[in-house]
């Protein structure tokens, strides 16, 4: 993969932050032919505290970055995009009393997506970014891998790249600790090297979810409805389904004299379930939008290890495919908080197999 560098074009995604400038000058250092790229996303909030990597605070910190290493540096806009592709789905889904994972399709859909199409359409033989993850090549294909870093590793936001992408996909930080690239920048000189991390969703306020999806569609569409307990007694109001997610505690405003916590939310009833965190437990789920990135999906039920949200731990799983882009999975053990319309990503060892979009909890 890394035969014939001299005279590949690289397009970096360079978002202004330390891993994209590091991951640039990596490969300037290894002879490729980089150029950075800036997604304008025209994300800004006048007073918020959180570093900015889509708006203009970031685009001037990459273009600073660009003209330290010596390399071109262009700004593209894909606001549209964003607000199409990943915007609308994050407030649809809310609204339907899901919780989305907006960093997933941004990089399936923009990055790896309409970024990756622009890169090839303008001559590039790779698109590159800051990701701490891998793209091997081995026994005659292409596997998405972890990082190294198990503390850093990104490859569950990752497992939505088509499988034909990978060949084009370069990830200079897979390797690296974050330690080291934070002494690598310093190394570079980078003006990047102490920027603290955005780790929050970028076009989201310092106010939260909740006050982007009302600013969005307007107070009105928050209905309020019912908390039901166990025995679908009603024990309170709640605002609107969208302010509540799978696992919830804080914020309930219902006193039942112990832990309540949300363990269902059924937009047809506009009610959210609560009770005791024994309800929380799911020993399997059903999900969709699947994305192989293996050799073929075998027609055999798959032991596999799973991860059904980027902070939990891999557990391991029966995946079963049903139809069309479906599979149904059941734990070895019973998972808590099971959260519709986040990922599950499906691993072997270090190999991501793929992943899929939870869409209902097996109790």
């Amino acid at each position: 993969m890394m035969n014939n560098i001299k005279n590949k074009k690289v397009f970096v995604a360079m978002s202004g932050g330390v891993d994209s400038s590091v991951a640039a000058a990596l490969l300037k250092t290894q002879g490729y032919d980089v150029e950075g790229i800036t997604m304008c996303f025209n994300v800004h909030y006048p007073g918020s505290k959180k570093p900015s990597c889509c708006g203009a605070d970031g685009i001037q910190d990459a273009r600073q970055a660009a003209k330290i290493l010596g390399i071109s540096h262009h700004v593209l806009d894909f606001e549209a995009d964003l607000k199409n592709f990943v915007v609308d789905d994050f407030v649809k889904e809310y609204l339907a009393g899901r919780t989305p994972n907006p960093c997933v399709r941004c990089n399936q859909l923009l990055k790896f997506g309409s970024l990756l199409k622009v890169a090839a359409e303008s001559g590039a033989d790779y698109l590159a970014t800051g990701h701490y993850a891998k793209v091997i090549y081995t026994d005659g294909a292409y596997e998405l891998q972890k990082a190294d870093d198990s503390l850093k590793d990104q490859s569950y936001f990752l497992y939505g790249i088509k499988k034909e992408f990978l060949p084009k996909i370069l990830f200079p930080l897979g390797d690296k600790r974050k330690d080291e690239v934070r002494e690598l920048a310093r190394h570079y000189q980078l003006n990047t090297a102490e920027k603290k991390e955005s780790q929050d969703i970028c076009f989201v306020s310092d106010g939260g979810y909740q006050a982007f999806v009302e600013e969005i569609v307007g107070k009105d569409t928050f209905v309020p409805g019912d908390f039901v307990n166990e025995q679908g007694k009603v024990v309170g109001k709640h605002k609107g389904i969208a302010h509540y997610t799978i696992g919830q505690r804080e914020k309930l405003g219902i006193a039942l004299g112990f832990p309540v916590y949300v363990f269902k939310i059924d937009k047809v009833t506009n009610t959210v379930h609560v009770g005791r965190q024994d309800n929380l437990y799911a020993r399997g789920l059903l999900a969709s939008q699947l994305n192989w990135l293996a050799e073929e999906f075998p027609k055999e039920i798959l032991e596999v290890q799973a991860r059904i949200r980027y902070n939990a731990r891999e557990v391991k799983a029966s995946l079963m495919y049903l139809t069309g882009d479906k599979v149904k999975i059941e734990f070895k053990e019973p998972q808590k908080s099971v959260t519709p319309g986040q990922s599950v990503v499906f691993y072997d060892r270090d190999i991501v197999l793929g992943g899929a979009v939870i869409d209902e909890a097996i109790l």
